[in-house]
């Protein structure tokens, strides 16, 4: 994939900033804060989080587009930090491959020194580490190492990585991070947050922070911004393998039908045993359930069920 241009990209994020459309505020009020912070510590000191997902995707499409407005404009590959959960969706890993063709960035990868991978994202505030969960034989997680920073699940994991980042870049003093308020842990956030005492230094921005879940999709589409595969098959929220889900409020109607197999009754007692299903009166037996389908993630109406998808660190605990 070709390097994006980045004086159209600039071209087409500020015409629609001023375009007064529905959408052009958030856009906006998310290049002001983009602005400041470039301002504040100018290119070279400022870093973007990106995970592939399509929070950071927007985010991404907006700094570029503020880098190439700066006067002289910023040419240099885009300083990026990638924090990979454990077992992450190779169609997710590709995608950010792609980005960093696409966006030339110069990404960090931050890989835990440990010989046991950390969690370092929240899907569920509240909920513990899950400690059981096994990865291809790989992980088994230690509850010694895998203690929670304050509320926040797999906070040390997120802790380790950032001191990675900051031991390799100690130039680096802001990350521009794609939080929105309704993500766990973001309620109480604004557009810049210092890192807590104990974290490595670093100022957070939080330019959509204000953003909705159909702003998100709004700006993606209306700009035609790749964005990870995965979102057209009907996951809304991304994480690890082993926690995330197609969102079961994407099924399609006829996915989830119940009479797609028609009537029927298991005849053996022992479920280990081959079971014959009964057919219909005229004697046939309908076909095998086909696949369920999904709408994509943009199709999504109460952005509220964004995480219906995904499970918590309890829930997996039962399953394993």
């Amino acid at each position: 994939m070709a390097v994006k241009d980045r004086h159209m990209i600039s071209t087409e994020v500020y015409d629609l900033a001023e375009s007064g459309k529905p959408i052009a505020e958030r856009v906006k009020e998310a290049l002001s804060a983009i602005e400041d912070a470039l301002d504040t510590y100018t290119p070279e000191r400022v870093s973007i989080s990106f995970n592939g997902g399509k929070d950071c995707t927007v985010l991404l499409h907006l700094y570029v587009a503020a880098l190439a407005r700066r006067s002289p404009p910023s040419t240099k590959p885009v300083p990026a930090v990638y924090i990979p959960v454990p077992s992450p969706f190779t169609q997710l890993e590709d995608f950010i491959q792609e980005s960093v063709k696409t966006y030339d960035l110069d990404l960090f990868t931050c890989i835990s020194s440990s010989d046991v991978p950390l969690p370092v994202e929240s899907v569920t505030p509240g909920t513990a580490t899950p400690v059981t969960l096994k990865q291809n034989g790989d992980y088994v997680g230690n509850p010694a190492i895998t203690r929670p920073v304050g509320n926040a699940r797999g906070g040390e994991g997120m802790r380790r990585a950032l001191q990675a980042y900051k031991d390799g870049h100690p130039q680096m003093e802001a990350i521009l991070i794609g939080t929105r308020r309704s993500d766990p842990h973001g309620a109480t956030l604004t557009f810049r947050n210092r890192t807590d005492a104990g974290w490595p230094s670093f100022e957070r921005i939080n330019p959509i922070i204000n953003w909705s879940y159909s702003d998100v999709w709004t700006f993606l589409r209306g700009l035609n911004v790749p964005y990870c595969l995965l979102y057209d098959q009907g996951y809304t929220s991304l994480g690890s393998i082993y926690n995330t889900f197609q969102n079961p409020a994407l099924l399609t109607p006829d996915s989830a039908s119940s009479d797609l197999l028609g009537s029927f009754c298991i005849i053996a007692d022992d479920p280990s045993t081959i079971c014959l299903a009964e057919g219909k009166p005229n004697g046939h037996v309908k076909s095998p359930t086909p696949p369920a389908r999904y709408k994509p993630a943009y199709m999504l109406q109460d952005g509220s069920l964004e995480r219906a998808g995904r499970v918590s660190g309890a829930a997996l605990r039962g399953m394993t």
